[in-house]
């Protein structure tokens, strides 16, 4: 088959594309043949050889990728071979081998795709949409809410900002550059800003003409994340779930009693320890996926251009869930 293949660490031109030998399903395992493969900002910080919250670096050399949909078409022992031939999407975990034709994984980890819902879409819902199952979980957003949500075009922006809109709640969509602004807003958001802007905050109060932001979504985290919590009203919450710019949003605890904030973190233990744990949040994001009430943005490369996804992911020039399509 044909993978992508990592022998140290280091920048993207350390991804290449080559041959290698079929991996073959061992006991209480089934393998998939890829129809696509997602990309986390994950990988790109693993790639480079940074070792971040849970995820520790690799023993190389190894295939990238933590989510795959597609068909299982062998199965392992003890594996009923009635499983042959499904269409199916999984989580990898921790393990790697995404970015590939064929992939191994573990029986427990499979979901049956609804016939409607085409394997790009079910690889985004699997890994960015149980995130956002997550987020929406511990952010307990209403109809009374005004949500603000930093890099709404991105595959958890995008997602955040179609649930805000279920509920009822005003939406304000921040994106970099006008080209995303324009998906933002084309998404439904009622408001779409350009943080690359210096003046994009007292853009968003002049738009929201009064009312005052009840909760911010933070997945850019440095300065954006600090300006974003810096719009909330009095009694507002925010929702930490990364820091794409490199580096957490920063405040103390002084900056939450002074203003009766909250904050909440939607990472690592405190989506993990949700009830069910991440099976319920993937099954839960996948069913919102088949029932249309969610529908996942997604940019595809072809999986011989890993690398130039991985550039892309790094220099904020996508929109939506990056996949891998052999």
């Amino acid at each position: 088959m044909r993978a992508v293949r990592q022998y140290e660490f280091g920048p993207a031109e350390n991804l290449r594309y080559e041959e290698v030998p079929d991996p073959h399903p061992g006991p209480g395992q089934v393998r998939i043949a890829v129809a696509a493969s997602g990309v986390h900002l994950v990988d790109t910080v693993i790639r480079a050889g940074v070792a971040r919250g849970p995820f520790p670096l690799p023993e190389l050399p190894m295939t990238p990728g933590r989510e795959v949909a597609g068909v299982v078409d062998e199965v392992g022992e003890g594996i009923d071979e009635s499983r042959l031939g499904r269409r199916v999407v999984a989580h990898l975990g921790m393990a790697s081998g995404g970015y590939a034709e064929l992939a191994v994984t573990g029986v427990g980890a499979l979901h049956e795709l609804p016939a409607d819902l085409d394997p790009a879409a079910a690889v985004a819902m699997v890994g960015t949409g149980r995130m956002t199952m997550g987020i929406l979980e511990l952010a307990c957003l209403t109809a009374d809410d005004v949500a603000l949500v930093t890099s709404a075009a991105g595959g958890t922006g995008t997602l955040l900002v179609q649930a805000a809109l279920n509920a009822g709640a005003a939406v304000v969509g921040v994106a970099g550059g006008p080209a995303k602004v324009e998906r933002v807003r084309k998404s439904g958001a009622h408001i779409a800003v350009d943080y690359t802007a210096p003046d994009w905050p007292e853009e968003v109060r002049r738009e929201l003409d009064g009312r005052e932001v009840t909760v911010a979504f933070d997945g850019v985290g440095g300065e954006a994340g600090r300006a974003a919590m810096d719009l909330l009203g009095p009694g507002g919450r925010i929702v930490l779930f990364g820091f794409s710019s490199g580096e957490p949003t920063s405040f103390t605890s002084a900056d939450l009693f002074r203003r009766g904030l909250s904050a909440v973190v939607a990472l690592g233990p405190r989506i993990m320890n949700l009830p069910g744990g991440l099976r319920a949040l993937e099954e839960r994001s996948l069913a919102e996926a088949a029932a249309g009430r969610l529908v996942p943005a997604v940019q595809a490369f072809a999986l011989k251009d890993a690398a130039a996804a991985h550039a892309a992911l790094e220099s904020r020039a996508t929109s939506g869930k990056v996949v891998l399509l052999p």
